[in-house]
């Protein structure tokens, strides 16, 4: 199944809310950031799973973005935890 920009939005939006139940914490921007960090992630997991030839169902397209939006995630706490 072929996603297009909002459909990857609405996919990522799922994502978020996925990476945020697999990676619990408190993080420094709340739930609306690590939701849009998910967004971020549905699309760079959709884009490069296009790019690799992977997804054509919904299963499959929802983890690509969670994995996206966990890796997204993940560098978004390793830069604030430094920062701050």
């Amino acid at each position: 199944m072929e996603y297009g920009i909002l459909g990857w939005i609405i996919v990522g939006l799922i994502a978020g809310i996925l990476a945020k139940w697999i990676m619990p914490g408190r993080d420094p921007g709340g739930i609306i950031v690590t939701i849009l960090i998910g967004i971020a992630g549905g699309l760079l997991g959709g884009f490069l799973g296009s790019l690799l030839g992977l997804g054509g169902g919904n299963i499959i397209n929802i983890l690509l973005a969670t994995v996206g939006a966990i890796i997204l995630l993940w560098i978004y706490r390793m830069m604030r935890g430094r920062a701050a």
